[in-house]
């Protein structure tokens, strides 16, 4: 009996609320641009890096380095040793002096023959002392030995680019650094067989003073992309302290698969506190075409059937379906069929009936 007086009474109460209209909180729907960040991942990687190979075949003498070396540009890191490109070097180096004592007997030859055609050619100045034949036959002479002088030249310049070439060769038993930076892995020893068709990889080289930090970005945040811009990051190793890094190369081009931009940033690491392989969190900014509709976070209702604001419209409740999207304090965007400056509830529930009677507190 007392429970059905007890209902009776929800029932009056409830009667009531609908005639005379329900106390609520009303608050208006704001419109404000958003400045909201996403956290997208990354991933380092050096600024440059190298793979050290032996240009020509022969054996590591010496290496020079370990890992973690710091390296300068031009420095020497191992040396090879090839016994057979000495041979090579002192055989070309043997022709080119075999050239020039050639080139000189020539240059004498010619020498010769000159000084014979001048004595004939004056002699001929007197009438009768020669033949003109003899003449002739002193100036084609000459005409050879300049070519035969000719000939050693350019045979000599061929065998100088022999023993150049020869010296190059050589020069790749030393290698070194193609830029500053560090010693990632150490990959052979003394003795190691190295070069065309053994090709293991020596030493690998980074630079890492300069990183650079690849970023993922969704196709729906491309537009925020603005090369130049600082974004900042956090990673794992040190997640109170906060970096960033400078918007320095956009791809253009969509991942297929992904349906993501690589967005590059350069990252300076004068501490050396992070390295490549390091995946960061990065706050990337994300910009909005147009204004977003803002309520309070209390003013969203979610069931399982659908998610709404009471929104009070001549007097009585209405549910307008939304969809909630970034948090600002304490405040949400929603999207739905509202405007800037509507009444909403500030605190609403599913018990507020569509169509109930609502006034205002």
């Amino acid at each position: 009996m007392n429970r059905v007086k007890r209902l009776g009474s929800l029932c009056w109460i409830s009667a009531l609320a609908i005639c005379f209209g329900q106390k609520v909180e009303l608050v208006p729907v704001v419109s404000r641009n958003l400045s909201q960040t996403i956290a997208l991942p990354g991933e380092f990687a050096a600024f440059q890096s190298a793979e050290l190979h032996a240009k020509i075949r022969g054996y590591v003498e010496n290496v020079l380095v370990d890992r973690g070396s710091v390296v300068k540009r031009g420095q020497l890191l191992a040396v090879l040793t090839a016994p057979e490109l000495k041979a090579q070097l002192a055989e070309a180096e043997s022709k080119v002096q075999a050239g020039e004592a050639e080139q000189a007997q020539a240059e004498a030859q010619l020498n010769a023959a000159r000084s014979t055609y001048d004595r004939l050619k004056k002699a001929a100045e007197t009438p009768g002392a020669i033949s003109g034949n003899e003449l002739i036959q002193a100036e084609e002479q000459v005409k050879a030995a300049e070519a035969a002088v000719q000939s050693k030249r350019q045979a000599k310049a061929a065998l100088d680019q022999t023993v150049k070439a020869q010296e190059d060769l050589e020069s790749y038993l030393s290698i070194t650094a193609p830029f500053n930076g560090v010693v990632t892995e150490r990959l052979v020893h003394p003795g190691a067989l190295v070069g065309p068709g053994v090709d293991p990889v020596l030493l690998v080289v980074q630079e890492l003073a300069r990183l650079r930090l690849v970023v993922a970005v969704p196709e729906q945040n491309v537009d925020a992309i603005v090369k130049g811009a600082q974004v900042e990051f956090r990673v794992p190793a040190s997640p109170q302290r906060t970096y960033s890094g400078i918007v320095a190369r956009i791809a253009h081009v969509l991942d297929e698969k992904t349906r993501t931009m690589p967005v590059e940033l350069d990252v300076l690491n004068k501490d050396g506190s992070l390295s490549p392989g390091m995946y960061p969190s990065v706050e990337w900014p994300v910009r909005r075409g147009k204004a977003s509709l803002l309520v309070p976070k209390t003013s969203v209702v979610t069931t399982t059937e659908r998610t709404f604001v009471v929104r009070a419209q001549k007097g009585k409740a209405e549910w307008v379906n939304v969809v909630k999207g970034a948090s600002a304090g304490d405040l949400i965007e929603v999207s739905g069929n509202l405007q800037a400056g509507e009444l909403v509830v500030a605190r609403a529930t599913d018990e507020i009936r569509e169509g109930s009677a609502i006034n205002q507190k």
